[in-house]
């Protein structure tokens, strides 16, 4: 028994080396990678974002201290929004949120009801709440749960035609640990706009439908039996991806691996939203295949805590983007091309 224990020991203290080790070989690795983005990437953005010595160093992931940064030159600022538009937008939803118990009987503005205003605050309150929980920084009483309110009451101000919805609240805190409270608000709306998040935050059905069709056409093409599996329980991509997408993964991964899905969507763009989601397929592929319907979609919902970044990150390389020599942008706009055509004739005006 004594020898036993003395090995156990031994191996648990080689076990405690190694992670140590793989720790400062990691943290080295980073301080070597924040002198060249501050010194050598950063001034000079534009010239040298696309260059592949870049591309293979954001892969890595960002080092902390400039990720914010990165990020919102990747994301960039097309609505032109300034701090000082945001604190006009913020001051308008302080004012709503004061005068909100006053003005039920108000009529509509902005084609937006008073009560999908009320229902869009009460839920921004509750969502705060069940913001990264485990945390304890965004709820109430938390450092970061004023400037997430603030951000998201001032983003129903601006875009009212979206209001809130639910799953906003992740993006926009994984952007306030990263960013000061403007710049936050200003790559969130931004973010927000691009055409994958805008349609599913407005649940814009017929292209979401398109995403999870171009979805599928990778799916089958990479993991062609895990696909046929799914086929066989008539498991839809919307079971898990919608929450995948809402939350860019903030929700579903360890949040410093969320970080880094977060840095190579930056660089490449909505199609990593979903080369992630057929990596972690992949990475799951032999659990999955050995389980039903529910216990996929209870799986899919809440993945293992254990997930490491080198092992999810090994099965997103090992994903082709490319079916035959299309690639995503090109499948997509396919799929987009088969559908106008197939509700064409559908159309009643042609039958007649």
């Amino acid at each position: 028994m004594v020898a036993e224990a003395k090995k156990r020991e031994i191996k648990e203290a080689y076990k405690r080396k190694k992670i140590m080790k793989e720790r400062f070989k990691q943290e080295e690795n980073i301080a070597s990678a924040m002198v060249i983005w501050i010194n050598e990437i950063l001034p000079n953005w534009e010239v040298m974002r696309s260059t592949r010595r870049v591309r293979e160093l954001w892969w890595q992931g960002l080092p902390p201290s400039v990720r914010g940064k990165v990020w919102s030159l990747a994301v960039g600022n097309e609505l032109n929004i300034t701090p000082e538009l945001y604190e006009i937008f913020l001051s308008r939803a302080k004012e709503r949120w004061k005068s909100f118990s006053e003005t039920s009987s108000e009529n509509d503005t902005e084609g937006v009801s008073v009560a999908d205003r009320e229902a869009s605050l009460e839920l921004i309150k509750l969502d705060i709440s069940r913001t990264f929980p485990s945390l304890y920084i965004f709820q109430k009483g938390g450092p970061y749960h004023d400037v997430l309110h603030s951000i998201l009451g001032a983003y129903t101000c601006y875009r009212p035609d979206v209001g809130y919805v639910q799953g906003m609240s992740f993006i926009a805190a994984v952007l306030i640990l990263n960013l000061e409270e403007a710049d936050a608000f200003i790559a969130f709306a931004n973010l927000l706009n691009k055409p994958c998040q805008l349609a599913f935050f407005r649940v814009d059905h017929s292209m979401m439908l398109k995403y999870f069709a171009t979805f599928e056409v990778f799916f089958e093409e990479n993991l062609s039996k895990l696909f046929l599996h799914f086929k066989s329980y008539s498991l839809t991509p919307d079971i898990y991806l919608i929450d995948w997408i809402f939350t860019l993964y903030s929700k579903s991964l360890p949040l410093d691996l969320a970080c880094r899905v977060w840095d190579v969507f930056c660089r490449d763009g909505e199609e990593f939203l979903f080369r992630t989601g057929l990596g972690i397929l992949r990475l799951y592929e032999d659990i999955l295949l050995q389980m039903d319907f529910i216990h996929i979609a209870q799986f899919l919902t809440k993945l293992p805590e254990d997930i490491t970044s080198e092992k999810l990150f090994s099965c997103i390389a090992a994903i082709q983007m490319q079916n035959s020599t299309r690639k995503w942008t090109q499948v997509f706009a396919s799929v987009m091309k088969d559908i106008k055509e197939g509700d064409k004739n559908n159309s009643p005006a042609l039958k007649s």
